[in-house]
Formats: structure tokens, C-alpha cells, sequence
């Protein structure tokens, strides 16, 4: 899939996530997470047959090192899915690149004939659950203490569901 798609005055794409991605997905998820994945980790995931992704990148980014600037990953399991991470570099939120990965994956699941989309969130992510209320998500549960700041600070996660049917 290679969906175009215009953020202000850049143009970007978004695309299957590949193998290659993998290095470029460890530096983005350290941008954000206390504990970010490592390139072997995201290796691992991307060779799973259930597990699928994509990336978003700015169109005209060299083709010899692809320049990620968000990517979702995201795992299908019967007729329910879940959001294993999303993240968008911090030069490029708050453009729409966070909404059209989860659209790819919305489109995604709806081929698959998915039944419902699961996500856990830090319940401090202000920006993420607005954009998933507005996507149809509503919370199913609470985990007491789930994530960790890099302070040591520990927040609680919201998990979210979408009806696709």
C-alpha cells in the first residue's frame, strides 16, 4: 500500500513498514518511550506473520536510508487486532501523520474482515487519546501503573477498543 497525502506544505507517503524500517523504527520509539524497542526487537516482530505496519515518510526522502518520521505496528489475532506502538517524531506531530497510520490500519483490519481494535495508552497521552476518541475508541479497562517516565514516574495505561462490525 502507498497512500500520498499532503501536511501542510510537505508532502508525505505512507507505506508498507519492511524490515529495513527497523533501525529507523528503535531511534523513533527512543524519542518517546522510557523503554524504547531495540532494531532486534522490531526485526523480530516484522517477520511474524500475524504482525503488520506501516510508515509514514516524507515524499522525495532519499531512497538509500528511508527518512521514517512515524510508523504504527500493529498485530491481527482471529478477528481482533491490536496497536502493539504508534509513534511520530516529535518534528511532525500534531500534522495528521498519527491519523493516517491509524487509517491505514483501520483499512487494513477492514479487508481482514476484523471484528475490533485494541490499545493501551498512557493515560497522560493527551494528544493520543484525543485522536482515538475521535476515531471511535472507547475505554474497556485500566492498568494500574503501567508505564514508566524517564523520571521513574509511574502512569497508569487506558486500554481502548473499536467495534469494526
Amino acid at each position: 500500500m502507498r497512500i500520498p497525502f499532503m501536511s501542510g506544505s510537505r508532502e508525505f507517503v505512507v507505506r508498507d513498514l519492511r524490515l529495513e524500517d527497523a533501525e529507523a523504527m528503535e531511534q523513533l520509539h527512543a524519542e518517546s518511550f522510557a523503554r524504547p524497542w531495540s532494531e532486534q526487537e522490531f526485526e523480530s516482530l516484522l517477520v511474524q506473520q500475524p504482525v503488520f505496519g506501516y510508515a509514514v515518510r516524507p515524499v522525495g526522502a532519499g531512497n538509500h536510508k528511508p527518512e521514517v518520521e512515524g510508523f504504527v505496528l500493529a498485530r491481527l489475532a482471529a478477528d481482533e487486532a491490536e496497536i502493539l506502538t504508534i509513534v511520530v517524531s516529535r518534528s511532525c506531530r500534531r500534522r495528521g501523520l498519527g491519523r493516517m497510520l491509524m487509517d491505514a490500519v483501520l483499512r487494513h483490519l477492514h479487508i481482514e474482515r476484523a471484528e475490533a481494535l485494541f490499545l493501551e495508552v498512557d493515560e497522560s497521552n493527551a494528544a493520543a487519546l484525543g485522536l482515538y476518541r475521535r476515531l471511535g475508541f472507547r475505554d474497556v479497562g485500566r492498568r494500574e501503573g503501567y508505564y514508566s517516565t524517564r523520571e521513574g514516574r509511574k502512569t497508569s495505561a487506558l486500554v481502548m477498543r473499536r467495534d469494526l462490525r
